[in-house]
């Protein structure tokens, strides 16, 4: 196949005269040319010339989200010291207290402390609720008073809990 498309051409070429040769040759280069502007060289150019105009606006981009982060991490930070007190403690534990099934007899703040208690409630279940709520809300177990009932794992309880005081 390969010998007979050079055979073709060897053939069409010898048939030209230096003349047409010469144009032809020139107009293959004109052709080559035109297509490796088009196709390589044109979208490139275009491409850098787009990037070149798009970069300050994405360095300012750029910029700004770092502050942006920074600031993040900085109130963050600030936000994790921050345990709620009063009111705000008392609401936080009830919803908490509803999120994990256990129900509450009575919630009430007492000074700086919240009082919750709790009859036939689940041992387990209260101490992986008192463990989520020491870590999520900040707060200590001041003083705790459980009465194990008949049933396996049910209690009643009172407790009370306050801000922790970081050492």
């Amino acid at each position: 196949m390969k010998a007979e498309l050079l055979n073709t051409w060897a053939g069409f070429w010898e048939a030209r005269t230096p003349r047409e040769r010469g144009i032809l040759t020139w107009g293959g280069v004109a052709v080559a040319v035109a297509v490796v502007w088009s196709v390589l060289w044109a979208p490139a150019q275009e491409g850098r010339a787009r990037l070149r105009e798009s970069i300050p606006a994405l360095q300012r981009q750029l910029a700004q989200m770092t502050a942006q982060a920074n600031e993040a991490r900085s109130l963050s930070g600030a936000a994790q010291g921050v345990a709620p007190t009063g009111g705000a403690l008392k609401d936080a534990l009830t919803s908490s207290l509803g999120d994990h099934g256990l129900a509450a007899t009575q919630v009430q703040v007492i000074g700086n402390a919240v009082q919750i208690q709790l009859k036939n409630a689940s041992f387990p279940a209260w101490t992986d609720w008192l463990d989520d709520a020491r870590k999520q809300f900040k707060v200590q177990v001041a003083e705790a008073h459980v009465t194990a009932l008949k049933q396996d794992g049910q209690v009643d309880l009172t407790a009370s809990l306050q801000p922790a005081t970081i050492k």
